[in-house]
C-alpha cells in the first residue's frame, strides 16, 4: 500500500512533537478504549508501547500496571522528550524493532502502526512477544478522513490521506503472524471545527499530514483553498466541520 518514507514521518513528528499533546483529544478517547479491551489478568512482567509518541498511553498502562518494566519505543526522538513518565525509551522502526526474541509479555500500540508496512509489524510484534505474549493495538481503517478527500476531489488529483487497511485485512495479517484469538472492532470517533483551516491545522498538529507519494510539494492557492473549503462546508453540520477517524482495534496473544 502506499506509504510515506520513514524519514518523512521521522519528520514530521518531530515538528509536531510540541504541538501534539494540544490536538490530540481523540487520539486520548482511543488509548482509553484500547485500554478497556485488554484482558484483566495478571500484569504483565514487561510491556512495550510501540510509537509512544509523547507517552500518554505509558501513563495509563503504568497506572493499570504499576509492577511492570515499561518501555516506550517511538521513531521520533523529539517525541520521546516529552515523556515525563519513568520507562526505559528506545528510538526505533515498528517494522524492525531494536528488541530480543520474546522479551515482552505486552505488545501495546495506538495509532502507529498506519504508518507502517503491516505484516512487518506484525510479524515483529509477534517476535518480540513471550509465551502466552498480548498484542493490544489500535489502527485507522478506510473511512478514515475521508472529508479531506470529499474536500479536495474536485480540486486536484494530488494524494491527500493515507492508504488504510480493512479490518478485515488487519485480522488477516495477524493470523498470518501467528497470533491467536484475534479479536477485531471497529468504531467511528469524529472532531469537529470551527472551519476548514483549523481542520488542517489540527491534522498537521498530530503528524499526520504526511502521506508520501503524490502528495502536494507545492503551497496551495488561495484560489485552490477557497475551492476545497467550499467543498468541506457541503459536509458541515451543527457541530461543525466533521473530521472522521475509523478507528480499528485489534486484541490477541500469542
Amino acid at each position: 500500500m502506499h506509504k510515506p518514507s520513514k524519514t518523512r514521518v521521522r519528520q514530521s513528528f518531530e515538528r509536531a512533537a510540541p504541538t501534539y499533546d494540544g490536538a490530540a483529544e481523540i487520539q486520548r478517547q482511543i488509548c482509553s478504549q484500547l485500554l478497556a479491551a485488554l484482558p484483566h489478568q495478571a500484569g504483565p512482567k514487561r510491556l512495550l508501547d510501540a510509537g509512544c509518541g509523547t507517552g500518554y498511553a505509558l501513563r495509563l498502562l503504568q497506572a493499570r500496571f504499576p509492577a511492570s518494566e515499561a518501555i516506550g519505543l517511538d521513531l521520533s526522538p523529539a517525541m520521546l522528550r516529552h515523556i515525563t513518565t519513568p520507562c526505559r525509551q528506545i528510538v526505533g522502526d515498528l517494522e524492525h524493532l531494536p528488541l530480543a526474541h520474546g522479551c515482552v509479555d505486552l505488545y501495546w500500540s495506538s495509532l502507529a502502526l498506519q504508518w507502517c508496512e503491516l505484516p512487518k509489524a506484525l510479524a515483529e510484534a509477534r517476535r518480540v512477544l513471550g509465551a502466552r505474549g498480548q498484542i493490544a493495538i489500535a489502527s485507522l481503517g478506510p473511512n478514515t478522513f475521508h472529508e479531506l478527500r470529499h474536500a479536495f476531489a474536485e480540486v486536484d488529483k494530488h494524494q491527500h490521506t493515507l492508504d488504510f487497511h480493512t479490518p478485515e485485512e488487519i485480522g488477516e495479517f495477524a493470523h498470518a503472524a501467528g497470533f491467536a484469538a484475534v479479536d477485531v472492532k471497529n468504531c467511528t470517533k469524529i472532531a469537529y471545527y470551527t472551519d476548514f483551516k483549523k481542520l488542517l491545522q489540527a491534522v498537521k498538529a498530530i503528524g499526520a499530514n504526511q502521506i508520501g507519494d503524490g502528495r502536494r510539494t507545492s503551497l496551495m492557492s488561495r484560489s485552490t483553498f477557497m475551492r476545497a473549503e467550499a467543498a468541506s462546508e457541503t459536509l458541515r453540520t451543527t457541530s461543525g466541520l466533521p473530521l472522521t477517524y475509523d478507528v480499528i482495534t485489534l486484541t490477541a496473544h500469542t
